[in-house]
């Protein structure tokens, strides 16, 4: 006659461990490259938009957070193309009020601008300041600021990308 069999903890455990065995491929996480990102062409019109929301919105795009695949340290956002930057709306008295600080590098060289006297003179200025703000300020977000094409007018030269039309509520 042999004596009962007595489970110990050790036992227990190991059969434990062999129902609950968990699928660790399934559970594997994915980084993106460069060479896995899709990057896709987009098209926005700056006509009456507010700068700022259009500046957060683009510089989502530019980094890639809106796609499932996002990496922080890799390029995976697409290419953003904004035309009409002339008729960008900034609200309140920020027209008049905002100001633009830039140092000539001289003694007594610091110039000031207003976002008005930018659009004059160079109207695609407010718009890529503003959305440059926004980006890293690092090796990848020079990168990630190349991916952006901003024009004054309606026309812009890149119609063989085939952008596709993007509003800021799809974002």
């Amino acid at each position: 006659m042999q004596p009962p069999k007595i489970w110990g903890a050790a036992t227990f455990y190991s059969i434990n461990l062999k129902i609950n065995k968990v699928d660790t491929l399934s559970y594997k996480t994915i980084s993106a490259n460069s060479g896995t990102v899709k990057k896709e062409w987009y098209v926005i019109d700056a006509t009456d938009q507010v700068l700022g929301r259009l500046a957060s919105r683009v510089a989502l795009v530019l980094r890639g957070k809106n796609k499932p695949d996002y990496t922080p340290h890799v390029d995976c956002g697409d290419n953003v193309i904004i035309v009409n930057a002339e008729k960008i709306r900034l609200t309140g008295k920020k027209l008049t009020d905002k100001v633009y600080v830039r140092h000539t590098g001289y003694p007594g060289g610091q110039r000031f601008a207003t976002p008005k006297e930018m659009l004059d003179r160079k109207p695609t200025f407010v718009v890529e300041h503003a959305i440059k703000g926004m980006l890293p300020k690092n090796r990848l977000g020079a990168e990630l600021f190349r991916n952006l094409y901003v024009y004054e007018g309606p026309e812009h030269k890149h119609e063989a990308q085939q952008p596709k039309p993007l509003t800021l509520n799809e974002i």
